[in-house]
């Protein structure tokens, strides 16, 4: 049973493609998404360079770039930075992921063609001031502990041990204690020298803007930048099993468990919709049982997440500790439950909720934006939005079901963090064996 598509305005309007690309001799990329009702628009730099391309050595460094790239620049110091957006009344961001980092001003649509060189100059000319760095690493440092105080922050970084081992994407993008406490302004150069080049770079506008002139602004800003190669990591292998860490924070134990997912690349929306059915919200099979029937977890939830070498489905719960011999058994049933049937309210609920999800998105200019430059960094192009909700519609309860089935086969990775009894790892290890490789 498959669902049908809402024929309403707005949806025949996301199948109108709006995006306009513009690729430069030197390998960089320029992307424009056009929203002429837009009251705002954002202006984003992404680097296809994450803590999955940091060896062991060097992981967090890509992190510790992201907040240094601010402290000063050949022709701007801290200061400077800081005013020059906040006196447009512009938000400035950054983030560090697996497969990618990005740098974000988002402001009136007068002042985006200022925001481009105000990025470049971050990006192609930071000069990582050695005094601005030893008080930037007391911060990473403070953020780096709260982190590790965090049960379910710890849980997650089991998870992605228990997920791939000692591959770079099985490792956090905060990196390691003792890296931060190293790390010489030398090795920052260098990273960037090597990391942010024109061949890994997508500059990428949304809001109501002139993709010609926006191009333009990125040729005169970023037509020095380094050409570079695309960067490739091989992809990693799925290990699975079961991590645990007791934590004294709280009364709460969290359990964190997925399955292996095709990279964003693949271009499947059945894992994501598995993901919705499975765990979106109070009716979704997840809260209802755990929740409103047997009153065992607080918080629950079920995400598909990819990058571009791997997705997980990943199901979280966070519960009182004395009650891990119900939760984990009973998220064990409710899985196996799944790979047997889909109800038919489960799949609507999922596909409108996806629907949703991505009506919401053309309303965020940023949203928008970032969905749009993963697209084009995993599958070479830009999906309108239409196609991705056909995609959705056209799958039934039986796809849903063979895909549960398909993860339940490839065999869980498990964490188990925070408030752990004497006892509970092995009731765990016991508990989680239905889904866990022998």
């Amino acid at each position: 049973m498959a669902g049908t598509i809402p024929e309403r305005g707005y949806w025949r309007q996301m199948n109108t493609p709006t995006h306009h690309l513009h690729t430069f001799p030197h390998g960089l990329r320029a992307l424009a998404l056009p929203l002429p009702d837009a009251v705002t628009a954002s202006v984003s730099v992404f680097i296809a360079s994450g803590s999955v391309h940091e060896r062991r050595a060097l992981s967090g460094i890509g992190h510790v770039v992201e907040h240094m790239v601010f402290k000063g620049t050949r022709t701007r110091d801290a200061r400077r930075i800081n005013l020059d957006a906040e006196r447009r009344g512009a938000e400035v961001n950054a983030h560090t992921d697996k497969d990618h980092s990005a740098f974000h001003l988002c402001g009136l649509p007068a002042h985006a063609a200022e925001f481009v060189p105000l990025l470049a100059d971050l990006v192609l000319a930071p000069t990582f001031p050695a005094d601005e760095l030893e008080r930037e690493r007391q911060v990473l440092l403070q953020e780096f502990s709260e982190d590790e105080d965090d049960p379910m922050a710890t849980a997650y970084k089991l998870f992605d041990h228990a997920c791939y081992g000692l591959h770079p994407l099985g490792q956090p993008a905060i990196g390691r204690r003792a890296n931060i406490e190293r790390f010489t302004r030398d090795d920052l150069v260098r990273w960037t020298a090597q990391q942010f080049t024109a061949a890994n770079t997508v500059v990428a506008v949304a809001g109501p803007v002139q993709p010609d002139a926006f191009f333009a602004q990125v040729e005169a800003a970023f037509g020095a930048m380094p050409a570079g190669m695309p960067h490739a990591v091989a992809a990693p292998a799925w290990h699975g099993g079961l991590r645990t860490k007791r934590v004294d924070a709280g009364s709460q134990s969290h359990l964190v468990l997925g399955f292996p997912l095709p990279p964003l690349g693949a271009d499947d929306p059945s894992g994501e919709l598995a993901a919705l059915a499975f765990g979106e919200g109070m009716s979704a099979p997840l809260m209802a049982e755990l929740r409103e029937r047997l009153g065992l977890v607080y918080y629950a939830a079920c995400a598909a997440d990819a990058t571009l070498l791997a997705g997980e489905f990943v199901v979280e719960a966070s519960f009182g500790a004395e009650q891990q011999g119900q939760v984990l058994p009973a998220v064990v049933a409710l899985l196996q439950r799944q790979a047997e049937q889909v109800m038919p309210l489960d799949l609507e609920r999922a596909q409108h909720q996806l629907a949703l999800r991505l009506a919401r998105g053309q309303e965020r200019p940023g949203r928008l934006l970032e969905s749009a430059v993963l697209d084009l960094l995993a599958l070479g192009r830009v999906r309108p939005p239409a196609e991705r909700l056909a995609q959705v519609m056209a799958l039934g309860t039986e796809d849903l079901r063979s895909s549960f089935e398909r993860l339940l086969a490839a065999g869980a990775a498990a964490a188990l963090a925070g408030a752990l009894p004497r006892g509970a790892a092995d009731a765990a290890r016991t508990q989680l064996a239905p889904l866990l490789r022998a």
